[in-house]
Parts: C-alpha cells; sequence; structure tokens
C-alpha cells in the first residue's frame, strides 16, 4: 500500500475517533468540514514521506504516528477530566490539576477503549511496515506536490470566507473568536493545535457581535409570584461615560468592549434589593459538591439549608478546569476559559467588583481561608485581585493550627478560623475546602472518606461513589460546626452562609452519577446540576427560585442582595433575583435556559414543555454566549475595571 494511503487513514481516523468518541460530534457538516480540512495535513505529512529515502521515510511516518498518537491520547484526559481540550495558550496552566496522579490514572483506566482506539493506528503500522510502498520523489514531483499543497490552500480560503454567516462559521471562529473546542469540532484536532499555537505566538484579537443583548423581555416567577419592575424602574448600571469614551478611543479592540458594555441590557433593582444589608456574609467554595451529596440522613445541615433560605430550583455548576474555574466564576461574575485564567494568574488585574472588594469598599473586612497548599492555584497572587489582602492556607500559617495531613479536614479549617474574624464589626469570609478532593476511595488515598466508611460502606452504590458521599459528610459537619460557632458568639442572625461548589464531582462517570442522582442525567449539560445554598436564620420561610442560573450569576446575586452599587453590564452573570431571563452556560459553548437546552456539539436545541420560542432565540443566545466567552477575556485584557470603576 502506498504511503500517501496510510497517512490519509492516520490522519482521518484520529480525528474521526476523537470527534466522535470524546467531542460526540457527529453532525454530517462539521465530520465533512473536518475532511476538507485534513487533506492539507494529509498532503503535508504524504511529501515529507515521500521525499526522503526509504528508511528515513520510514522513521518520520513511525515518528509522526507515534507523536499524534500521544497527543490524541493527552488530549482525551485532559477533556474527559477537565470538560475543555488542551490549549498551548496556558501551557502549564493546569499542573497543578494534574498533581493527583491518582485521578490521572483512573482517567486513563475508565477511558481505556478509547485510548486503544487511537492507538490501532499506530499498532498497524508498527506491524505491517513492510508493507508500505515509499517513493523518493524527484526535483519535479515535489515541485508538483508543492504546487499542489498550494492550490488546495486557495481552495480552502475560498471555503472559508464562503462559510462566513453564523456566530460559529469558519471565517468567525478564524478571525473573530477563539473557541477551540468549536474549532476542533469544524477544523479537526491537528489544524486546532496549529491555529492554537499561532494564537499563542502571535496573539489573537477576539471581537464581539454589538448588537442589544438582552433576548427578552418576558417576567419570571420567585416564590410563585411575578417579580414586576417598579413603575419607575431602576437598574444596576452606573455613568461610566461611555460615549465619551468609544469617541475618544483609537483601539478598535478597547472601543469594541467599550460598545459592547454601552449596548449591554442591565438587570433592574428588584424587591431582594438590599435584603441582606449590613449582614456578615461566609461563602464557601465547597471542593466537588453536587446536589447528589445532599441527603437528609447523611448530610443534615446541608439537606436543612439547601431547602431553606433562598431555593435556586435549576442552578448549575459548569466544570471550567477544575476548581480554579469554578473559584474564578463565582468569586468575579466571568467566563473563565483557559486563556482567561492565564490573563488572571499572570497579569493580576484589580477586579473591582469581585467578591473581597465589593464588599472591602463598603467597609467590610474580607478574609479568605483554604485548608490545602496555599499556593495552589497561584492563589498568593490571585485572592489579592478578589480583595482578600489577608489570606491564609497550609504553607503560609494555617498548616501551624492543623495536622495538615491529606485530605486536611475542613471541620479543623473551621473550627481554628472563626475566632479570627468573628469580633470584626462587619466581615466577608471566603472558605475554599479541600475535603471533597478526588480520589474517592477507602484507601490510603483518602483519609476522609475512610473517616466515615462506617456510615457509608453498606449503601446500594459503587465504591467510588459511597466514597465521594463519605467526602461531602466532612462537609456537612464542617458547616454545622460554622452554623454553631456563630450561633455560641450571638451572629448567626446577622450572618448568611452562601456556599456553592466548585464543580461537579467529575472523576465519577456519568452512570457512577446517575447511581445516586434521582433523575437520569446527561454529560454535558445536567451532570453539572447542583445547588446554591443562601440562607440566613431570620428566614421564616423559602424563597423558591426557578429561574435558571450558574456559578457566573452568583456574585451579581449577592451584590444586589446585600444592596452594594454596581454595574451589572460588567459582569457576565447577572443577578438570578432580577427580570432577566437565566441562561446557564458550558465549557463547550452548549447552554440551558427558561426556554430550553442547547447542545452545541450537535447543534440541536431542546425546548422545555408549554413554553413559546421568540424569533431567532436559538442564534440569539448563541450569539450572547459567544460575546461573553469574548468579553471576559477583554475584561482583563484591556483592565476594563481600571479603566471604568472609580
Amino acid at each position: 500500500m502506498g504511503v500517501i494511503y496510510v497517512v490519509a487513514f492516520i490522519i482521518i481516523y484520529l480525528e474521526m475517533i476523537f470527534k466522535i468518541a470524546v467531542l460526540k460530534s457527529v453532525r454530517i457538516d462539521d465530520i465533512a468540514f473536518t475532511l476538507i480540512f485534513s487533506v492539507q495535513i494529509i498532503m503535508v505529512l504524504g511529501l515529507l514521506c515521500n521525499v526522503f529515502k526509504k528508511r528515513a521515510s520510514k522513521v518520520i511516518l513511525i515518528v509522526s504516528t507515534l507523536i499524534l498518537t500521544l497527543y490524541f491520547m493527552v488530549q482525551t484526559i485532559f477533556y474527559k477530566l477537565f470538560s475543555v481540550p488542551f490549549s498551548f495558550m496556558t501551557l502549564g496552566l493546569a499542573g497543578n490539576a494534574l498533581d493527583f496522579t491518582s485521578i490521572i490514572k483512573d482517567a486513563i483506566l475508565q477511558n481505556w477503549f478509547i485510548l486503544l482506539l487511537i492507538a490501532i493506528p499506530l499498532i498497524l503500522i508498527i506491524c505491517l511496515h513492510k508493507k508500505i510502498k515509499f517513493s523518493q520523489f524527484n526535483g519535479k514531483q515535489i515541485g508538483i506536490w508543492i504546487l499542489s499543497i498550494v492550490m488546495y490552500l486557495i481552495i480552502l480560503v475560498g471555503v472559508i470566507f464562503v462559510d462566513s454567516k453564523g456566530v460559529y462559521s469558519s471565517y468567525n471562529l478564524l478571525f473573530n473568536i477563539n473557541a477551540q473546542e468549536k474549532n476542533i469540532a469544524k477544523f479537526g484536532l491537528i489544524n486546532s493545535t496549529m491555529i492554537d499555537i499561532e494564537r499563542t505566538i502571535l496573539g489573537f484579537e477576539e471581537k464581539a457581535v454589538i448588537e442589544d443583548d438582552g433576548v427578552s423581555e418576558e417576567q419570571n416567577e420567585v416564590n410563585g409570584e411575578e417579580v414586576t419592575e417598579p413603575e419607575e424602574p431602576t437598574y444596576n448600571e452606573l455613568d461610566l461615560g461611555l460615549e465619551e469614551l468609544i469617541a475618544q478611543t483609537s483601539d478598535e479592540g478597547l472601543k469594541n468592549v467599550y460598545e459592547y458594555i454601552a449596548n449591554k441590557e442591565p438587570t433592574n433593582k428588584n424587591k431582594y434589593t438590599g435584603y441582606f444589608k449590613d449582614k456578615n456574609l461566609i461563602f464557601i467554595l465547597a471542593e466537588g459538591f453536587n446536589s447528589i451529596a445532599v441527603d437528609e440522613n447523611l448530610t443534615p445541615t446541608l439537606y436543612k439549608l439547601v431547602n431553606s433560605g433562598f431555593v435556586f430550583n435549576n442552578f448549575y455548576t459548569p466544570v471550567f478546569l477544575s476548581t480554579t474555574g469554578g473559584e474564578f466564576q463565582a468569586t468575579t461574575g466571568l467566563i473563565p476559559t483557559q486563556n482567561i485564567l492565564n490573563l488572571w494568574k499572570k497579569n493580576k488585574p484589580r477586579i473591582s467588583y469581585a467578591l473581597g472588594n465589593s464588599f472591602r469598599k463598603i467597609g467590610y473586612t474580607a478574609n479568605a481561608y483554604h485548608d490545602w497548599t496555599y499556593t495552589y492555584y497561584s492563589r498568593q497572587d490571585t485572592m489579592k485581585t478578589l480583595g482578600f489582602d489577608s489570606y491564609m492556607g497550609i504553607g503560609n500559617g494555617l498548616e501551624k493550627l492543623m495536622d495538615g495531613k491529606w485530605i486536611p479536614r475542613d471541620v479543623d479549617m473551621i473550627n481554628v478560623t472563626t475566632d479570627m474574624y468573628t469580633l470584626e464589626d462587619k466581615f466577608v469570609t471566603y472558605y475554599v475546602t479541600v475535603s471533597g478532593h478526588a480520589p474517592y476511595n477507602y484507601g490510603s488515598g483518602n483519609s476522609t472518606a475512610t473517616r466515615y466508611k462506617a456510615e457509608t460502606e453498606n449503601l446500594p452504590y459503587s465504591t467510588p461513589v459511597k466514597a465521594y458521599l463519605a467526602t461531602q459528610m466532612e462537609l456537612d459537619r464542617a458547616v454545622e460546626t460554622l452554623i454553631n460557632k456563630l450561633n455560641d458568639k450571638g451572629i448567626l442572625d446577622d450572618t448568611v452562609i452562601a456556599l456553592v461548589g466548585d464543580h461537579y464531582p467529575y472523576t465519577l462517570t456519568i452512570d457512577q452519577v446517575n447511581e445516586v442522582s434521582d433523575y437520569t442525567r446527561d454529560e454535558v449539560v445536567e451532570v453539572n446540576r447542583s445547588n446554591f445554598i443562601l440562607w440566613n436564620s431570620e428566614m421564616d420561610e423559602p424563597v423558591q427560585v426557578d429561574k435558571v442560573g450558574s456559578q457566573i450569576d452568583v456574585l451579581p446575586t449577592l451584590l444586589n442582595l446585600f444592596g452594594i452599587e454596581y454595574d451589572s453590564r460588567l459582569m457576565m452573570g447577572q443577578d438570578i433575583l432580577s427580570d432577566n431571563p437565566g441562561v446557564a452556560i458550558f465549557s463547550n459553548r452548549s447552554w440551558v435556559s427558561d426556554y430550553g437546552t442547547y447542545f452545541s456539539s450537535g447543534k440541536e436545541f431542546l425546548p422545555k414543555e408549554n413554553v413559546e420560542i421568540p424569533e431567532d432565540y436559538v442564534s440569539e443566545i448563541n450569539r450572547s454566549v459567544a460575546n461573553k466567552f469574548t468579553m471576559s477575556q477583554s475584561f482583563l485584557k484591556y483592565n476594563i475595571y481600571e479603566k471604568l470603576v472609580k
């Protein structure tokens, strides 16, 4: 068999396996585009395998196949762990998350069949390399081949300009939007990687589509009652002088940001504005917390808090590169892609409306605590951008108060820190827990699960699920301890407890998640459904909130409830209690709204029952979602908060 056919088989096979088995993308149009754009890769590699003598060409083929195989495998494991493809733009960003070798091992074991499928071309070439025919091209043949490659590239340019309509058209993906998973679905993993490397080296300026981002004026119901605007509505917006800035700005990228903000619909102030004014706030980012962990018997405190206070019935915690992505969403109201997180950690911008900054500006003391390595995910720097000048973890003081064993106890962190802030007049305290971390087993890798083995080992679930539930029992006891301490100090009524998970327990398979879920979840959207606890002991009756919300909505919801003045146009999330329609956005640009669910890989929209879908609704939400990704990056790139928020 000629080597060009072998090369074609390798490229097409690997691209299709990754597309179907990993991305779950089986749309004919995406497959067709991937095949079209893969031809250039086949032609270039085919040329390299026919230029040199047979022995050298054979080495090039085998080494190239080995590199591609390993790369496709790495991307598979990375995607399965973090729900996003690896990007060279953020090389090293996920290093902390990958420190846990047992998690990587579990991911390899869970996906062994896909990895075996990826390895098939390499295995075949090693076994059958003697039957592959190589041709050493002469100068004329090389020239003809190079000319053919150039001609094909010209054809591809035409294809790109023809496919220019739609938010995620070839044209927009190449010139306006940095959406790596969409690039892979459209152009294939190899071409997407080349685009990624080029943008890493040369940079890339994303652009938002400037139109009114309000997609609907429909009212939502809160606690069974319509939340209507007052006769003279007021909004969470400030006079930012945008018209003057737009007129004076020559930088097109910065002007694009100002125009986006000016055209964005602000959220309205409502009957819950200032509801918690002057109370203290304790915000807990809970490792691996998910609604499947809420059980009246196993986790009674979490169960009580989930079902009282504000009860968010359609809340999601989308995975964006592990805990650091969940933290960024919940504390800034922005969307965290790998590049955005990289900008956050490298540039260390002051995010004016971040959790600590917002409360500090009205006189609150802001403290943060984490019961694991204090430098993890560069928190020694990022906590300052969020407004927590006082931050303690393992390595800068907290280890002297705790035993520091893996996995540290959340209960211990609560016990040793509450006296540090509860004497303050008004405080906002931020906890990042760790006891709920994987691996989920009863062995030496998880002392937390082992501690609660007796209470969970006889449950009718697989061992990883039982061990996961055991870790969440520690979180439950930590929250119980916190409530008791606040009560003993006489400040429970004056303190609001907010708790949200950083992500669902993604080392569990979807089948394992569904073992304990009260309904069957898919592995793109519903696997991320969770709870947002927002509780104060003085609330007599629960407030039921049916609007869709997610982690990026947590911060603006809190700012409105505490009566803090802010401009809602400067966050991608929104106050869940406002009239603006709810949308939860996921890493692959799927989304769920009050009207239905959109699966990005299949471009499929599933409307909810008995709802009337507005005209062009899906395309408008897709545009809005794309803009939110773009602007989350641009806000940090251009240091928008320093420019606009005085």
